[in-house]
């Protein structure tokens, strides 16, 4: 995890599509994603990750309908409406899911330190 510069803003996860940080000061998520950042309460955060996971890719490439190539996912609680191609929704899941397993490894580390402190 990196810290940004002047904020109190923590990178967790980055690529080359977008970027993961917490909020020291919010404990707020922020996706950095399409020239564009949301802001996600935990709870949240999580629930849009289910969301994004929960798209059929194979079901997305395989329908010949005009539509059957994008995917509209409205987070909860936030203005922001996400229209994505499947690249866009490939992308994302990487950004979240290596977020996710950041994460999950910080806490890993946290609960050794305090059974070995």
């Amino acid at each position: 995890m990196q810290i940004k510069a002047n904020t109190h803003l923590i990178e967790v996860f980055r690529t080359e599509a977008g970027a993961v940080y917490q909020c020291e000061a919010s404990n707020n998520f922020i996706l950095e994603f399409a020239d564009r950042s949301t802001a996600f309460k935990p709870g949240n955060f999580i629930d849009f990750s289910k969301r994004l996971f929960a798209i059929n890719l194979a079901e997305m490439l395989c329908s010949p309908a005009k539509h059957a190539d994008l995917a509209i996912i409205m987070p909860p609680y936030c203005e922001t409406c996400f229209l994505l191609t499947i690249t866009e929704v490939i992308s994302l899941q990487r950004i979240l899911g290596g977020a996710k397993t950041i994460l999950h490894l910080n806490s890993i580390l946290r609960t050794s330190q305090l059974q070995f402190a």
